[in-house]
Order: C-alpha cells, then structure tokens, then sequence
C-alpha cells in the first residue's frame, strides 16, 4: 500500500504543496530503504540512472562525474551540482525517488525556532538535520544527505522520538540551519553583545500627550532601546530595504527585504513586542496609547557612517502591531542614470527622452520595481542651475540638493492634483508628479506637457504600451496622448548573481521551451546559477539591477494610438519597430552571466 504525496502532508501535518511529487510510488512507512529490483550496484550508479532517465545530465558527463566521484570518494549528488550539471533540487528529486522518500521544498517552508530546539545543535550542524513538523511523537525531519543512517539513528535515540526523513536539497538544509540553528543557543545578550545605546543616533520630534506611562517607562528601558537600534544595525549592514516586525501567536517575527526577497532573522522575545513598538511609535512621533488603528510616520538614524530615513507603517493585527520600516539609505540613491548601470540602449533611449524641451516621461511597474529610483536618477541627469524643478510626491522618500519638492497632504487638501495645479503657477521648466492615479491628476499632467513643461511620472502597469492606454481608460483624448507622451517605460529589478560564488550550471532544453524561450537564443552561452556565500549571506545574490522595456513614440505609433488602438496592437508594432522586453531584457542580463534563469524567470512572469 503506498501513499500519494498530499497522503503523506496530510498525514503528516504539512501545509499543502511542500511535498514534491517525483511520479513514483511513496513507501507508506517512510523509512529509509533500497526499492525492489534495484538491488546491486552502487548508490551512486542509481541515482545517476534516474538523472539520465530524467534527462537531466547527459550521458557523457554523467560517466565522467561517476568515475571523479569514485576516485575521490565523493557522492555524486555533490559532484554533479558543484560541476552545474545538476541542481540541488534535481539531486534531491533523484534521491527521493530511488529512497521512495518525500521531497521538500524548504524555500516555501519557515521552520518553527522552538521546535529547532528538539535537535542540539551539534547534531544540526554535524549531521544537516532540520525538523519540520511534530506530532505526537513522530518528528519529521528534512535531510540533506539521506544516506546519513547514522545521524538518524542518532536523532533517535537522543530523542526517544520516531523519525520520519524527508530529503530536502542540501543547499536549503544549510541555509535554514544557518538561520535558526543560533536562535535557542544565543540569548538575547548574546545578540546584541555589539550593540550599544550610543551606535545610533535619532532625530525625531517631541512626543504629545504620552497615556500609558507604564509602556513609555518601558519603552525607555536601556535593553529594549538596544534591541531596536541593534535590528536597525542588521538592516543597514545587510542593505536591507524594509525591517518587518511580525506578532505571531506565540512568537515574534523579525524578517528583512534584502534585494527584493524577503529573510527570517533570529528574533527578540514575543513578550518584549509592546515595549518594543512604543520605543519605535516614539522615535516616530506617533501615539503610543492608541492601538487600535494604523499609524505612519518616519525619522531619521545616523548608523555605521550612514543617515538613513526610516518610514514607520504600524498595523494593528489579530495578535498585536504588525510593524515595517522601510530604510531609505541616501547613500544607495544614483546620481545620475550612468550609475544605474542599465544596458546601453537603454540608457541611450533615456537619456534622449529626458533632452526634450517638453513632453511627458511614464515609468511603469510594481511596488518596488525602482521607479521612483530611476526618475530621482533622471532628475539628478538634467539638474542644472538654469532649470527649475518641482516635485510632487507622496511621499518625499529623498531630499535632492537643488529641487523644490512637495509633499502630497490628502487630510489639508494638497493631493497630487492641486499640488500640480499650484506647481504650474511656479514657473517650473521640468516637473516631476509622483504618481497619476486618477483622471484629473492625468488631465493636469497632459496639458503641463502641452505647453512646454518636461513632466515625469509614474503608472502603475505591467508593461510599457499598458501605460498608454492606462491613459485613455482615465479619460484622456487619443489626440492628447499622441501630442503629449514622448516615452513609456515599464521596468522590473534583476538580483544579481554574487560574483564571489556563482556556479556554471546547464539547463535542459524542455526547460526552456516550457518557460517560452528558444534554446537557439541561449546556444553556446555559458549560464550560471547560485550558490551562496558569505559575502552574500548565502543567498546567492548580491544586488540589483534594472530590466527596462522602453517604447519611444513613433509616427506609426501616434497613429494607431489617434485610432484606439489597444495595448496588444500597440505592443506588436513597438516590438516591430525595435524595443527590447523586458523578457529579452532578462535573456540579455542571463547571457552576460550577470543573474540565473530562476530570476529571470521570476522577474519577468509568464511573458
């Protein structure tokens, strides 16, 4: 009797999804055991079976990696993926099949800090064991060598408990450990053993009319004062974008954003969460007392040589505050375009846009795709002292030396739309508004790029020809988009691979025939992949950089905009006419060795 992949989650007690299903049968007991038929030969030579069954390594350099593996008595799961023939994830599929194993996928899976505790951490680190689930007293267990009979057998009898092995890659094994393997074993001292009160310096404004006198004692203790500065510390250190600070039930939940992805951190005690959000409602200036609604607010932090603004947003959630500060590091910020480091064409279409005398510029993308980035860039290009520039954002996220900006305060009246109205009447030659979000906001900005204003926004689309006909479903004329819009641009941000450790890999054909791209496009390319190091944090990536996709307007495109044409037309013949997407962006980075396919793919979705 065997068990199907959403049989053995269920049983047990893992969310569903996390177990792969390698399309063989599953031994319902789960214990570690050759399948039968396959007796004689070597482990290695059964493992290597399955990969060339699954076309996954070619027969030629899978006997090559055999015969390495067996003169230096390495396992050939190792030997394959440091050579990039193979994937840690391709790996842990060909063992789970020949060990009739579960797989798990422990990118999609947060381990739970106190039950990493029922394993000592010598026996974590010796033996690469993660425990994912317990019930009663089963404890399942994520292994990244399978064939370590001994450590299970020592996990078994160290802890009286039965062991259920499921494979997991070996690179997720050790990142996992590596992030919570300290958690039990560090106390809160120890975490904070570098951090002092005096290492950050904040600039905030007084507090008004403090209730709870208990939480602002609290909130002044010297150890919760070091906690905050220390998490605002790690964010800066590690170039972390946004610090998230999650009640859970009976937890608390410290993750950073770095490049884009979010990652789990040790985290302080869960009884420590009130002192600790009024110690940051203070430096924010926000009201400690009142707990019942979100709150925004910001102040600035001078730490390790750096002044960074910290944008506070606190939400109330079933369990407590949920808090986020996004970090906005000056220093980050590019000069100009040059240093963004965008692919020549690019550039060269930019900074063509940004020369005209009037027009308007459109930015498009997602929450955090770096739009508000490149626009600060273009501003910082065209700066000069015979030119006035406004802005009008909300929020400010960066002071520029030499711009007027304004920001947007819906509660007195000033909105996007009668800050540009205002902002006409200055005498402005170039004219940056934050975001259009709606009709009149977009009608103000056309007819500023009518009549001799450079105008520079933003719009929330997938691609670049979405934002012209995002225009006309706000009302505009087909006749005033034509005359006005000199650029679209729809961008996305890459993670870089970590120049430090990434690792040749190979890719199967089907693979890319069934992401959509022609293989012939990558043939002989040399692609890489991720591998993680220190220098990385043992992500793999180190960095952004932007992928843009820019329709610049052509008397064929004026034309089929006058006839309504929609976004699909429009895309066809700016495609035809030359623009790059940001699908062939992404190829482009992929072929200079600059990210993997993985991000590519991830960045770019289903174009």
């Amino acid at each position: 009797m065997h068990e199907s992949c959403r049989d053995v989650e269920l049983k047990l007690g893992l969310a569903p999804g996390l177990l792969i299903d390698y399309h063989a049968a599953v031994d319902s007991s789960l214990m570690i055991a050759p399948p039968t038929g396959l007796a004689g030969g070597s482990v290695s030579q059964r493992v290597a079976e399955i990969l060339l069954r699954r076309q996954w390594v070619a027969m030629d350099e899978m006997q090559r990696a055999l015969d390495h593996a067996t003169e230096t008595n390495e396992r050939i799961g190792r030997v394959l993926v440091d050579r990039g023939l193979a994937t840690d994830a391709q790996v842990a599929l060909a063992f789970g099949e020949f060990l009739r194993l579960p797989v798990i996928q422990l990118s999609r899976f947060t381990p739970d800090p106190v039950l990493v505790d029922t394993i000592s951490g010598d026996l974590r680190s010796k033996h690469a064991l993660l425990p994912i689930a317990r019930t009663g007293q089963t404890l399942v267990v994520a292994v990244g060598d399978p064939l370590d009979v001994d450590g299970l057998e020592e996990l078994r009898s160290s802890s009286g408990l039965e062991v259920v092995p499921v494979v997991a890659p070996e690179r997720e094994v050790q990142e996992a450990l590596q992030r919570f393997s300290q958690y039990a074993s560090e106390g809160l001292e120890d975490i904070l053993k570098d951090v002092e009160e005096g290492d950050v310096e904040v600039s905030s404004g007084p507090v008004a009319e403090l209730a709870l006198e208990e939480m602002l004692e609290s909130a002044e203790e010297a150890p919760v004062i070091r906690i905050v500065n220390s998490i605002m510390i790690e964010a800066i250190r590690r170039r972390a974008s946004d610090i998230h600070l999650e009640p859970m039930e009976k937890t608390l939940r410290l993750r950073y954003r770095i490049d884009g992805v979010l990652h789990e951190n040790p985290s302080p005690p869960r009884s420590l969460l009130a002192a600790m959000v009024s110690r940051i409602k203070i430096l924010a200036n926000l009201d400690i007392a009142e707990r019942r609604v979100p709150q925004d607010g910001r102040f600035k932090i001078r730490a390790l040589g750096k002044e960074c603004d910290i944008r506070v947003s606190i939400l109330p959630v079933v369990h407590g505050e949920k808090v986020v500060m996004r970090v906005l590091d000056q220093s980050n910020l590019a000069p100009n375009l040059e240093a963004l480091g965008l692919e020549p064409t690019a550039y060269r279409k930019i900074e063509f846009a940004i020369g005209q005398p009037h027009g308007m510029l459109l930015v498009t993308g997602p929450t955090g795709s770096g739009k508000t980035t490149t626009l600060y860039s273009a501003l910082q290009e065209i700066n000069r002292p015979g030119v006035n520039i406004i802005t009008v954002e909300d929020p400010v996220e960066y002071q520029l030396r030499g711009i007027n900006q304004v920001q947007v305060l819906a509660d007195v009246g000033l909105t996007f739309a009668s800050g540009l109205r205002s902002i006409l009447r200055q005498d402005p030659d170039i004219v940056m508004v934050g975001e259009i979000r709606d009709g009149e906001t977009a009608s103000i900005a056309v007819q500023a790029a009518l009549t001799g204003h450079l105008v520079l926004s933003t719009l929330h689309t997938n691609d670049a020809p979405g934002a012209i006909t995002r225009l006309g479903y706000m009302g505009i004329e087909p006749f005033l988009i034509s005359s006005s819009v000199l650029m679209a641009q729809a961008q996305r941000l890459l993670r870089k691979l970590c120049p430090s450790c990434k690792r040749e890999i190979r890719v199967a054909e089907d693979q890319l025939r069934a992401n959509h791209i022609d293989p012939a496009a990558l043939a002989d390319v040399r692609l890489f992949g991720p591998r993680g190091c220190a220098k990385c944090n043992n992500t793999g990536y180190l960095g952004r950089n932007a992928l843009m996709e820019i329709l610049l307007m052509s008397d064929r495109i004026r034309e089929m905009i006058l006839a309504r044409a929609d976004a699909a037309q429009i895309r066809a013949q700016a495609i035809t006419e030359g623009m790059a997407t940001l699908r062939d962006a992404g190829l482009g980075r992929l072929r200079d060795g600059v990210t993997s396919l993985e991000e590519v793919l991830r960045v770019t979705g289903a174009e």
